[in-house]
C-alpha cells in the first residue's frame, strides 16, 4: 500500500490493501481458501444467510396464495410492491438512520472522509439523499417489483420450470450459493455495457452522481438501468428454481446494494466487527469509475485489466483507460 493512498484527504479509512477477491478462480485451486470464504459468507452472521432468512419469512408469512396469483390483479401485485417498498425503507433507511443521522458509529470504519452532499447542483432536489431516495423508491422498487410480479404470475401458472426440495435436495441448496455468482456475472457485463459512453450519458451517469456513496445510493439509478440491472432475475424463467430462490435473489439484488454502498466497512457491536457491510472494491469504482466494474465474487476485472487494488499505482494505470 502506498503512503499517499493511506494519507489521502479523500479517505477516512482504508482497509487492508490490496483489495482481495474471492478465491474461486485461483490457480492452482486453493480448497482451504474456498472453504474459508464459504464458511465466512454462509456459516456466520453475514448478508447471504440474512437474505435467505428474510426470503423464508416472507415466503411463509407474507406471500399471496398461489391460486390468487394465476391472474393479474391489483391486490396481490400491490402487496408485493408494498412489501418491497417497506423492506427498502427498513434496510436503506435503517442504515442511513444508524450511520448518518444518529451517527452511532461516528466515522469509525467509514471509507470517505466527507459527508454526503446536502447542497448539490448535480443532484435532484439539490440534495444527494433526497435524489437517491426518489430514484430508489419511485423507479427502483417499482421495476424490481414488476419483475417479481411477472415471475410469480408465470410460476403460479406453470409457465416457468419449477424445482422443489424433494426433487433434488442437494441441487436445491446449491442454487443458493450459485445465485450470487450468477448475479455477479450478469452485473459485470451489464455494468460494462452501461459504461459505453452513449449509454453512460443517457442512463448510468445518474448513478455516478454519487462519488461519495451511502445506503440510498445503492439502486439510485435511471429506469433504463433498473430494467437492465434487475434483468438478472430472468434466469428463473429458464432455469428450474423455487420461489424461495427468486426471493433470495430479489433481496440480494434489490436490498444488497444498500448495504454494499453504505460507506462503512463493518458494523461494530461491543467494540468488535460483527457484519461486513460496505465493499471498498466498489467504493473505488465510484471514485475512479473506470475500474472494478464487477464484484468480488468474480475475477472479470483482473482478467480484463480494470482491477483497482486501492493503490496509487493502480489509479495511475486506470486513468489511462478510455472507458
Amino acid at each position: 500500500m502506498s503512503t499517499s493512498t493511506k494519507n489521502s484527504r479523500i479517505w477516512n479509512y482504508v482497509p487492508e490493501l490490496p483489495v482481495r477477491l474471492t478465491p474461486f478462480f485461483d490457480w492452482p485451486p486453493n480448497v482451504s481458501a474456498i472453504w474459508r470464504w464459504l464458511s465466512e459468507t454462509w456459516l456466520q452472521v453475514a448478508l447471504y444467510p440474512i437474505f435467505l432468512g428474510l426470503a423464508i419469512v416472507v415466503y411463509y408469512t407474507f406471500q399471496p396464495p398461489e391460486e390468487s396469483m394465476r391472474e393479474f390483479a391489483f391486490g396481490w401485485a400491490a402487496q408485493i410492491w408494498l412489501r418491497n417498498l417497506i423492506l427498502m425503507f427498513l434496510v436503506g433507511g435503517g442504515l442511513h438512520l444508524y450511520f448518518y443521522i444518529l451517527k452511532k458509529q461516528g466515522k469509525e470504519l467509514k471509507y470517505e472522509a466527507r459527508d454526503q452532499d446536502r447542497n448539490s447542483k448535480i443532484h435532484d432536489f439539490g440534495n444527494q439523499v433526497r435524489d437517491n431516495m426518489f430514484w430508489t423508491l419511485v423507479s427502483g422498487v417499482a421495476i424490481w417489483s414488476m419483475y417479481e410480479i411477472v415471475y410469480f404470475w408465470a410460476s403460479s401458472n406453470g409457465y416457468v420450470p419449477r424445482l422443489f426440495f424433494a426433487d433434488n435436495p442437494i441441487w436445491f441448496a446449491f442454487l443458493f450459493i450459485l445465485i450470487p455468482i450468477w448475479s455477479s456475472v450478469h452485473f459485470y457485463w451489464v455494468h460494462r455495457l452501461l459504461h459505453w459512453p452513449p449509454l453512460f450519458k443517457l442512463a448510468h451517469a445518474l448513478h455516478h452522481r454519487n462519488v461519495n456513496i451511502g445506503p440510498w445510493s445503492g439502486i439510485s439509478m435511471h429506469p433504463i438501468e433498473h430494467v437492465l440491472y434487475f434483468s438478472s432475475y430472468l434466469i428463473h424463467f429458464v432455469v428450474a428454481s423455487h420461489p424461495l430462490h427468486f426471493l433470495f435473489h430479489a433481496y440480494f439484488q434489490g436490498l444488497g446494494p444498500a448495504v454494499s454502498h453504505c460507506g462503512f466497512e463493518n458494523l461494530k457491536v461491543g467494540g468488535k466487527k460483527r457484519i461486513e457491510l460496505g465493499v471498498f472494491f466498489h467504493q473505488l469504482h465510484h471514485k475512479h469509475y473506470k475500474c472494478n466494474y464487477g464484484t468480488v465474487e468474480m475475477p472479470w476485472d483482473r482478467w480484463f485489466g480494470s482491477y483497482h487494488n486501492g493503490t496509487d499505482e493502480a489509479t495511475i494505470r486506470i486513468r489511462k483507460r478510455k472507458w
